[in-house]
């Protein structure tokens, strides 16, 4: 069960009710290290996995062969009365007990991260060889997907709907390797393997016990999500690619027909496999609001050593069968409201930029809509021209396009504005929209208005 990193996601099926997923049969284990040495031990002489039987000792059943619902778990916490203030209103809280402890761990083994993610796979496969055949051939982009992963729940642990949508999302996205709610308890017992060896100033029993709830917390989450997915989605979809046009040398626009309806929201992205790089699934955000033809279209840049791009870019050719996961992705429109949209799109992050403005024609909105469109030059703004056309049939629509030689894109979007009053969206390289999040924060956009795909890799490190 790869642990691949997705963001907060939108719900895309509006009528599925809440469904939770069996309870696992017990197959919690006490690992060895796959040297064949015992487990670090804490003081008192319990291994890791022993706090999963005694963190609830009025439950005879383990917690992660049993795991309790994310509300079972806050009587785990040091509970006060909450701090009032003088007006009778409450006053914010700090981190939970839990939280806390959790960060500790991650910021001590941030240094080792390498090391203990390898130790970590380590232990998972030793002990489960029948999971490794569900993960790439070559490991090095996987490895460190497991502690963004914990450093975006870490990030989030008392914030439950961000991290319920985080998490909800990973549990979809995970039917697509085979995973099954059986696999939890195995990645469980690696993980506190892992930390308990590597954190040894911060690891005791009530850190381990922290841990134990968290984890019981974050894979019920995920199991209880692919269950309820399960009654109405299909694990991953075929589609066909039926145009294959390269733009640029390294640009291609990709459009495939999938073998069954895709449902999916303007701004959000799918999960692709190739047939040349098996069990090796990469991101791309659709170019294109849902059409009636049910077509998909997807813009790709060949990187270099990027395996699944290159393929998508110079091999592919009509005929050719992918396989999509599920959608994901938060970056949608609300139309609930008339807010203007600010739109930040560096190279290929103008596609989903796209989808939002096809997304707000087709509704009829008024509302104005500015985008920012960047590249290094004016020959690699390969779809300006579409962006333009826009621009002339809809009046509320202003595009800028912005090139190296006019500064970075989102030092140019400051110098327009304000955008106090705008939604933001960003898409495009990581850095752009590291720089594009705090620029625009600077510019007095409040954060919960701009929103991203990278909820994982901008969490900041945790700490205590």
């Amino acid at each position: 069960m790869p642990w691949h990193v997705g963001d907060v996601s939108r719900e895309t099926r509006p009528d599925r009710r809440k469904k939770r997923a069996p309870k696992q049969q017990s197959l919690v284990r006490n690992p060895a290290l796959w040297t064949g040495t015992p487990l670090s031990v804490p003081e008192g002489g319990r291994t890791p996995h022993a706090a999963f039987t005694e963190a609830r000792p009025d439950k005879a059943r383990h917690m992660m062969d049993a795991p309790t619902p994310t509300t079972d778990v806050k009587d785990a916490d040091e509970h006060e009365p909450p701090v009032v203030d003088g007006k009778g209103t409450p006053a914010p809280r700090g981190p939970s007990a839990d939280a806390v402890l959790v960060r500790s761990t991650l910021e001590e083994i941030a240094p080792v991260a390498d090391r203990v993610t390898s130790y970590f796979y380590a232990l998972l496969f030793v002990r489960n060889p029948e999971l490794r055949d569900m993960f790439p051939v070559a490991m090095d982009t996987q490895r460190d997907r497991l502690l963004k992963a914990l450093l975006t729940a870490a990030e989030h642990l008392d914030d439950t709907p961000v991290l319920t949508a985080y998490l909800e999302n990973l549990g979809r996205g995970h039917r697509k390797y085979g995973t099954h709610s059986a696999h939890y308890p195995a990645v469980g017992e690696a993980l506190l393997g892992a930390l308990a060896r590597y954190a040894t100033r911060t690891w005791d029993d009530r850190t381990q016990a922290a841990w134990v709830r968290t984890y019981t917390t974050i894979s019920q989450i995920m199991i209880d999500a692919a269950a309820e997915d399960e009654r109405s989605a299909p694990a991953w979809w075929h589609a066909e690619v039926v145009s294959h046009d390269l733009r640029t040398p390294d640009v291609a626009v990709v459009t495939l027909r999938p073998d069954r309806p895709y449902p999916f929201l303007a701004g959000q992205y799918t999960t692709l496999e190739t047939p040349w790089w098996p069990r090796i699934w990469r991101h791309y955000s659709f170019a294109s609001a849902p059409r009636p033809d049910g077509l998909l279209s997807l813009h790709v840049k060949a990187v270099p050593a990027g395996w699944v791009s290159n393929a998508l870019v110079h091999r592919a050719r009509p005929g050719d069968v992918l396989r999509l996961g599920p959608p994901g992705g938060s970056m949608t429109v609300d139309h609930s409201t008339d807010t203007g949209l600010l739109c930040l799109g560096g190279g290929t992050g103008i596609a989903p930029i796209k989808a939002l403005v096809e997304d707000v024609a087709e509704y009829g909105d008024r509302r104005p809509v500015d985008v920012f469109y960047g590249a290094r030059s004016g020959h690699d703004l390969y779809d300006i021209d579409t962006m333009l056309r826009l621009q002339k049939t809809f009046p509320w629509l202003s595009v800028h396009p912005v090139t190296e030689a006019q500064g970075r894109l989102p030092d140019a979007v400051c110098r327009y504005g304000p955008w106090g009053e705008r939604d933001a969206y960003l898409s495009g390289p990581l850095g752009m929209v590291r720089r594009g999040v705090d620029a625009l924060r600077g510019a007095g956009v409040p954060s919960e208005r701009i929103r991203h795909d990278f909820l994982a890799e901008l969490a900041p490190a945790a700490s205590g």
